[in-house]
């Protein structure tokens, strides 16, 4: 128990929970506007690992860093664009389609990878991005280093989760995506186009989960290796059901994943560690993070055009 306390008390949990968190926030946005406009995208997982290997090789390759960040939005807007055709437009089973998505991502990243290093066997490493101290805002006690000196990655994540919050609540733009995920025919008798929106959505969201697999490799790791997804992408989509479809809650929920997960690496560290199988710490993130869900989604409420594929004049 005192092994416990003393890790909640100690500043390097909380500093490690924003840094564990921000790319689940990023894929967490990205998914969430998907899912807000009708559409489920499971090809979130494949997506973030095209957009850490595209963001690493873009890096390696002598492009900047913020460029690079591009180039992994651009690759996750690529896999975007390929499921809005195939889901949208031709209304296909948006399962098996985003499910292809993963499969191909994550494939043809491991094959432009072994195309491009063929002879390496240990990863090439990066300069990644670097801690950036906030003026003023990181001495603030305790929340200063928590929040104010972060990678400018993180930064980016909080601005986007704030941009998303008004993009639905206070726009037009955003009223319009909200509608073309309860009530599709009622944005067509509006004149609207229920597949444009839609398109744009999963092309918008996949770019934000293609930002995301990128802090993998450019703030995180500072190198690509096979699996450094590990299933991020299925967390990202249990999130969005945790926050009820909201981002600020869907955040929270991220925070809360991210603490469980750096408190069970503090905890192998620990007396109790050596006497229990590090599987076991492994498991506790994702099995509490169930719990959550599972209290959480009862309340929840599903946008009503989730899944259902729309064609023009269909009543």
């Amino acid at each position: 128990m005192t092994d416990i306390l003393s890790i909640l008390v100690s500043l390097s949990l909380w500093v490690a929970m924003v840094r564990i968190a921000s790319p689940l926030i990023f894929a967490t946005l990205g998914e969430l506007l998907c899912e807000r406009a009708g559409v489920l995208n499971l090809g979130i997982e494949g997506i973030m690992v095209a957009g850490a290997f595209a963001g690493w090789f873009a890096a390696y390759s002598g492009l900047g860093l913020w460029p690079s960040v591009l180039v992994a939005c651009l690759a996750g807007m690529g896999f975007g664009a390929l499921h809005a055709t195939l889901s949208v437009l031709f209304g296909l089973s948006q399962h098996v389609v985003g499910i292809g998505i993963t499969l191909l991502a994550t494939s043809s990243s491991y094959y432009a990878y072994r195309i491009a290093l063929p002879e390496v066997t240990s990863p090439p490493k990066i300069d990644a991005f670097q801690n950036w101290a906030i003026p003023m805002l990181s001495g603030i006690p305790v929340l200063g280093p928590v929040f104010f000196n972060q990678t400018p990655l993180t930064y980016l994540a909080f601005v986007l989760t704030l941009a998303l919050m008004l993009l639905l609540s206070h726009t037009p733009l955003g009223l319009a995506i909200r509608a073309v995920g309860e009530n599709p025919s009622a944005v067509e008798a509006q004149g609207l186009s229920v597949a444009a929106l839609r398109a744009g959505a999963v092309i918008a969201g996949s770019g934000l989960m293609g930002i995301g697999g990128s802090f993998l490799t450019l703030s995180s790791f500072n190198s690509f290796f096979f699996e450094m997804v590990n299933g991020r992408g299925w967390i990202c989509i249990a999130l969005v059901v945790f926050g009820a479809w909201k981002p600020g809650k869907a955040v929270a929920g991220a925070f809360l994943f991210s603490a469980f997960d750096a408190m069970q690496i503090r905890l192998q560290q620990t007396p109790l560690g050596a006497h229990m199988p590090y599987q076991v710490f492994l498991m506790l993130p994702y099995l509490l993070s169930i719990l959550a869900l599972i209290v959480s989604s009862r309340r929840a409420s599903v946008p009503a055009a989730l899944m259902q594929p729309f064609r023009k004049g269909e009543r």
